[in-house]
């Protein structure tokens, strides 16, 4: 008797229907939808927080060259977004190389310098454009979304 309904409710059950298969692959799909996105974003947030590295580098490299350079203190000031200045004295070289080195490692990477003699406090500012794809796509009229990175110190004691 017992055999007799397990056989009856077997013949029943004749496998998943349609509906059940297209929700499982509706579930499965939004899931790895889902996880696509959240990868997408890492990266973002991940090459964000390298750029940002990139700059603190940056930063520290020109505060290094006026440390080393200091009797030259007030000579390092410069403008962000002006031209590298020319000449051949250690300062403009000095600067020169390091506004090439910002531009060469971030997108549309710009720097600047003010150094104020009377408090021996130096700030580099760097500025570059958010996402690389924008900076390959530059137009005049659109505006731009960009970080700033700021960086204050003291050079040496008053």
């Amino acid at each position: 008797m017992a055999n007799r309904i397990v056989q009856q409710a077997m013949s029943r059950q004749r496998g998943a229907g349609l509906i059940e298969v297209l929700v499982t692959v509706l579930i499965l799909a939004t899931s790895l939808l889902a996880m696509g996105a959240l990868q997408n974003r890492s990266l973002q947030f991940n090459h964000s927080a390298y750029l940002r590295s990139q700059a603190n580098l940056l930063a520290y490299d020109i505060l290094d060259r006026v440390r080393i350079n200091s009797d030259e203190f007030e000579a390092y000031s410069h403008d962000l977004g002006d031209d590298a200045p020319g000449g051949g004295d250690v300062t403009n070289a000095d600067i020169s190389d390091w506004l090439n080195a910002v531009a060469g490692t971030l997108p549309g990477g710009e720097g600047g310098i003010d150094c104020e003699d009377a408090t021996w406090v130096c700030t580099v500012t760097i500025r570059w454009i958010d996402d690389d794809r924008l900076a390959a796509e530059i137009d005049e009229d659109a505006a731009q979304e960009t970080t700033t990175f700021t960086y204050s110190t003291r050079v040496r004691a008053k």
